[in-house]
């Protein structure tokens, strides 16, 4: 490994950049998911509210921020995944 302060500073700018795109990339796929998620159980009501908190419990997110979620894939005509 190098020593050079400079060049061990852009390999980790390097690693930053790219672990952020990860990251962005992921956030999309889940997002996508959440979505299906939400659409294969729109007609049952009692089935959305309970898929709706196990999604927010292994997110981490709130329904509510779910809910726009698919609400804004609604809106700009996101595919179904």
């Amino acid at each position: 490994m190098t020593t050079d302060p400079m060049a061990r500073l852009e390999l980790a700018a390097h690693r930053h950049a790219e672990a952020a795109q990860a990251l962005t990339a992921a956030r999309d796929d889940l997002v996508v998911e959440i979505v299906a998620a939400l659409r294969a159980v729109r007609e049952d009501p009692a089935l959305t509210v309970q898929t709706e908190t196990d999604i927010a419990r292994l997110t981490g997110w709130e329904v509510a921020e779910l809910r726009r979620l698919a609400q804004e894939a609604d809106l700009v005509g996101m595919d179904p995944a």
